[in-house]
């Protein structure tokens, strides 16, 4: 988690349960969605355009503070370099346990979720994250030794899909699946570019979890044994895969899909 060092800038009181992420496009996603969870904002001072504009002006009509500050704050306050110029300090995410997923699911007579494992670089996780939340998962569940966490560059790159959408990590992810099939019946579908039927070809209504690994080396071996079904993205050309965030993409789109045909 970055802090600021910055003397001009006091975060103490709120070192221990704030973040800071840079990004016009997450801002603007928590004023619309979570603005409870924006603490303040940073613009620079030298940005005088009609997006700064409209983004003060949004604040503004919100309740919600802004500062202007120099370039070199806003440098020391962003942990990427595509800030654009403004950077928001949100309030900290909470990241379910195994036992807390379960909860929050349970009562969802068809829960959807997205479970990734693997996913170790931060921006392909922000785009995951950003994909499911605009698909409306009930979950995105992350494999907790071998995924990135929740970094300030994954919030960066899901433009505030992070602080939207419900996050678990588990310890161990074949348990976690099996819980969610003995326990709630959910439908596991797991990919795998050697499968022989498409996700197109299976099932996706009703409660399912659509399970995504790394584009290097794909699911786990006991992971795709633990799965109820498993199917590939369909590909017609001569590449052999697909960025993970395109291929859940494709997945939770085409359940979405499957799930608005009623």
């Amino acid at each position: 988690m970055f802090r600021s060092a910055n003397p001009d800038v006091n975060t103490d009181h709120l070192a221990k349960s704030t973040v800071f992420i840079g990004g016009f496009s997450v801002v603007e996603t928590l004023i619309r969605a979570a603005p409870q969870q924006i603490v303040q904002v940073f613009v620079d001072k030298a940005r005088v355009d009609d997006r700064a504009d409209r983004l003060k002006a949004a604040l503004t009509r919100a309740g919600l503070s802004w500062q202007p500050v120099s370039a070199e704050k806003i440098d020391a306050l962003a942990s990427s370099e595509h800030h654009q110029g403004v950077v928001v300090e949100v309030l900290d995410v909470s990241i379910l346990n195994e036992k807390a997923l379960i909860e929050h699911i349970a009562d969802r007579p068809e829960p959807f979720l997205c479970v990734l494992e693997g996913i170790q670089d931060p921006r392909n996780l922000g785009a995951c994250l950003r994909t499911a939340e605009a698909a409306g998962v009930d979950a995105v569940v992350l494999s907790k030794r071998d995924c990135s966490g929740l970094t300030p560059v994954a919030r960066h790159v899901s433009a505030g899909a992070a602080e939207l959408v419900t996050v678990a990590a588990v310890p161990n992810l074949v348990r976690a699946l099996n819980r969610l099939q003995q326990e709630l019946g959910v439908w596991v579908i797991g990919t795998d570019s050697e499968a022989s039927e498409t996700l197109y070809d299976v099932t996706l209504r009703g409660a399912t979890a659509l399970v995504f690994g790394s584009e290097g080396k794909g699911l786990k071996r006991l992971t795709l044994d633990s799965c109820d079904h498993v199917a590939k993205v369909p590909m017609c050309g001569a590449v052999g895969s697909l960025n993970v965030s395109v291929a859940v993409g494709i997945g939770l789109f085409e359940a979405l899909r499957q799930r608005s045909l009623r």
